[in-house]
């Protein structure tokens, strides 16, 4: 077999890369006025598709945002939920069942397996904890095909950070900020997002062309842990993050990343957001990390910018639905909201004496919540914590320098779930997707001193009744891996799966950081050996691998979802010498 088809680079990933999308900084045209406002007065009909009109920032009427008026009428629901069977199909009698093939039996068994996750998506998988000894991550459970069952209600725990680091590198331990230090703890995702990273020119360069220093920290710590980074996106000083447990890779999907600058009327990233949208176990869910524009007067530039943000979370040629009908977002950043009224001295009492509710009522995104009609579906937890701008570095004091700020809740974590729609006469109500978020913390970090920001983090309990509850691919090591042999790999895939012929198949370490960090690859199809539509076979050379105790595993790459879709479960490829010690063993005389 030759050698060069498995020697080329994956197109999406490793040192070539796709082509770059739409630049960060963008000419976006004139800021509008506070669209909300308008609303409440009053508006027509709205589109729901955001064209995209040149040399105006709003691309819009400011009396029809579709998003406002969205925000008032709830979006209908998908057309599919959980509720369903995973198979629509009526079940097989018995002696159709007996009639079967092998091959077709085994794929109905696949089909129609829906009360074990080949990667323990049980409550107890989820966290981390609970799996049977022997569960194969990739292989399938069969079940009787007669008596489909439904996926039953999972829990996810999400750990989101937002931070403004003004610049500074990161400190060397994060255990608090992580929550590594605590047991009771047991994590499924980090949502990470930072502020003001540090975007000199050559600082910029560099990490363009290696890894940025927060980026690389945060996959040293949590690689070790089973956490591999599963997408990241960055403007500027704007760094947005997303990890997740090894065994949840095959049920996510990153859809779309995206950068929407807001800074020097929409040309420069100083401001602005970064969006994430992905679906998780069939979910869509939309991750926003945003800095809004500082000072106390600001405060309707500020609530335009968020408008601005929202409404340019649209996705044209994608089959994904606008963002108000996302099952979840996730949003949080720097918003700088500040605290009016009150002058310096009483809020710094107040902070002193622990008496946050008499600063709540004067908190500008409280008193925005409290009228804006959309900014309302927004949720928060309580603000239990000291206001976390400004202080000086390097200290736990807030702003004594001759312009001494006063202190302000400018660090938030907001989320919204979506919006189901009203019961009436006409039209029954439909039975809602088990989809629920609570939150379990809402804290800041204080003995962090690098900035003038305190870190806030915010721990998720998310209860699912998975949509999909099989990978798309499974993966199948076959036979005893030497270095001395080229490997064989059989993947099965599902009938939904579109396949693509820059697909490929990676070779890891357990402990990988990220999907880059392969040891080798194969394209699936240029070393293929066999294929038919339950088995598919590549064979992948490992004869140049330096010898190792190491265990590995496999990762099926999908060019059309840019996803990994499969994993194979760990195993280890025994040296060269193995072979022939077995075989002197055996023809020792035996006692």
């Amino acid at each position: 077999m030759p050698a060069r088809a498995w020697r080329r680079l994956p197109p999406e990933v490793g040192p070539s890369r796709p082509a770059s999308r739409r630049a960060a900084w963008e000419p976006r045209g004139r800021p509008r006025r506070r669209v909300g406002r308008l609303l409440r007065r009053g508006s027509g009909d709205a589109k729901t598709r955001l064209p995209d009109v040149p040399g105006s920032l709003s691309p819009f009427p400011l009396s029809l945002s579709p998003l406002r008026a969205r925000g008032r009428v709830p979006p209908l629901p998908r057309a599919h939920h959980p509720g369903h069977s995973v198979c629509s199909a009526p079940p097989l009698t018995e002696a159709e069942a007996e009639g079967q093939n092998p091959e077709e039996k085994q794929a109905g068994e696949r089909e129609l397996t829906g009360t074990c996750c080949p990667t323990g998506i049980h409550r107890a998988g989820l966290a981390g904890a609970g799996s049977r000894p022997g569960h194969r991550v990739g292989m399938m459970e069969a079940v009787s095909p007669r008596k489909p069952t439904e996926p039953r209600v999972s829990q996810l725990s999400i750990h989101v950070v937002t931070w403004n680091v003004a610049s500074a590198a990161p400190p060397l331990d994060l255990s608090d900020l992580l929550q590594l230090n605590n047991q009771s703890v047991n994590l499924d995702m980090y949502i990470i997002g930072l502020q003001e990273m540090n975007s000199g020119i050559m600082s910029f360069l560099s990490d363009t062309a290696f890894e940025d220093p927060w980026s690389s920290f945060f996959m040293d710590v949590l690689s070790p842990l089973s956490f591999i980074k599963v997408s990241s996106v960055r403007m500027q000083g704007l760094l947005l993050l997303v990890f997740a447990k090894l065994q949840h890779l095959p049920f996510i999907q990153i859809l779309s990343t995206k950068s929407t600058p807001t800074g020097l009327f929409g040309y420069w990233g100083n401001k602005g957001g970064v969006d994430i949208c992905l679906k998780l176990y069939g979910y869509y869910v939309s991750i926003i990390n945003c800095h809004l524009p500082p000072h106390m007067d600001n405060n309707d530039q500020r609530l335009e910018h968020f408008d601005r943000i929202l409404e340019m979370q649209n996705f044209e040629g994608h089959d994904i639905p606008n963002i108000l009908d996302h099952d979840l977002i996730l949003w949080f950043g720097d918003m700088n909201f500040r605290i009016e009224d009150f002058g310096l001295h009483f809020v710094r009492e107040s902070i002193k004496y622990r008496y946050y509710s008499d600063l709540w009522e004067k908190d500008q995104l409280s008193i925005a919540k409290r009228h804006d009609p959309l900014l309302r579906q927004f949720q928060e937890g309580p603000l239990l914590f000291p206001p976390t701008y400004k202080f000086d570095k390097n200290s736990d004091n807030y702003d004594t320098s001759e312009k001494k700020r006063k202190p302000a809740w400018t660090d938030r974590i907001l989320w919204r779930l979506k919006q189901q729609p009203q019961a009436s006469s006409h039209t029954p109500r439909l039975p809602a997707p088990h989809f629920a978020l609570s939150l379990r913390s809402y804290v800041s970090h204080m003995m962090y001193s690098i900035s003038d920001h305190k870190p806030v983090t915010s721990t998720f309990d998310l209860e699912l009744k998975p949509l999909v509850s099989a990978p798309l691919i499974t993966l199948m090591p076959e036979g005893l891996w030497t270095m001395e042999n080229n490997m064989l790999i059989s993947y099965s895939l599902t009938p939904e799966f579109l396949r693509s012929a820059w697909d490929w198949i990676g070779l890891y370490k357990v402990g990988l950081r990220h999907i880059n960090d392969y040891v080798s690859y194969v394209w699936v199809r240029d070393n293929q050996v066999s294929f038919s539509d339950q088995l598919n076979q590549v064979y992948i050379d490992i004869s140049d691998m330096p010898e190792t105790e190491d265990q590995f595993l496999l990762c099926y790459y999908s060019n059309n979802l840019h996803s990994v879709v499969g994993i194979s479960k760990p195993f280890k490829i025994q040296p060269r010498s193995f072979l022939g010690e077995d075989l002197l063993d055996e023809a020792q005389p035996q006692f």
